[in-house]
């Protein structure tokens, strides 16, 4: 996207709401006014999604059952800085201000006019910064990793990685020197198991990767933090 962010037409929406009636009337209306829409009924649902898919703005409803969207908006506020715009019935500004203590970047009470929400989305994408892009390809000594087709090779000869190894290389290199909790790429490679299965992960991948897998260059444990990808 360019600097603008654009507005409708290039942006992705998650729409968080356990009303199923108004959740339908807002992916209908935002896709009428031209942008991108997936709905969740929940905070679980919406964790999925996020796992697997990229979102220029969350429009998060406050009062849910189970994990509220303030608890959920707290706890993405750890990993992920993607715009949250909330919803909520509770119009006090007290309400407001702890909304926005939490991560909201903007409030909406409920009821409003569907037009102001499209307003206030392209607001928050104008003021939002573009994504980096990821590099193309991540190189560390001998071994290349191409982040698109998520292939490795060795001198320029292929090193076969399985769609977890490919997943998990991919969200490291997609941020290279950023240290990554476990629990952090469960979320973005969608892996199963547990931060154990993590770790099972990142010895194999480093069998691949590293001249001396016992002593790691490149892929790097942080202790009690997690993992960084440090490549050259």
């Amino acid at each position: 996207m360019s600097a603008e962010r654009a507005t409708a037409g290039q942006a992705h929406i998650l729409v968080v709401d356990d009303d199923d009636r108004l959740r339908r009337l807002l992916r209908n209306y935002l896709t009428d006014n031209g942008f991108m829409v997936a709905a969740a009924a929940d905070a679980e649902d919406a964790r999925a999604k996020l796992a697997t898919l990229e979102f220029d703005v969350i429009v998060l409803d406050l009062m849910m059952p189970g994990e509220s969207g303030l608890a959920f908006a707290q706890g993405l506020r750890r990993s992920n800085d993607v715009p949250i715009l909330m919803l909520t019935a509770m119009a006090e500004p007290e309400d407001r201000i702890t909304g926005l203590e939490k991560g909201a970047d903007d409030y909406l009470v409920k009821p409003f006019e569907p037009r102001e929400l499209v307003l206030r989305l392209n607001n928050i994408l104008k003021r939002a910064p573009a994504p980096a892009q990821p590099a193309a390809e991540v190189r560390m000594g001998e071994v290349l990793f191409q982040t698109a087709r998520g292939e490795l090779s060795r001198a320029g000869r292929p090193i076969r990685l399985t769609d977890v190894e490919a997943s998990l290389l991919g969200a490291l290199a997609g941020r290279p020197g950023q240290v990554l909790s476990r629990d952090e790429l469960i979320r973005l490679t969608g892996a199963g198991g547990g931060g154990r299965a993590i770790d099972v992960q990142v010895t194999r991948l480093r069998r691949k990767i590293e001249d001396d897998p016992k002593l790691p260059r490149y892929l790097q444990t942080v202790r009690g933090k997690g993992y960084v990808l440090r490549p050259d």
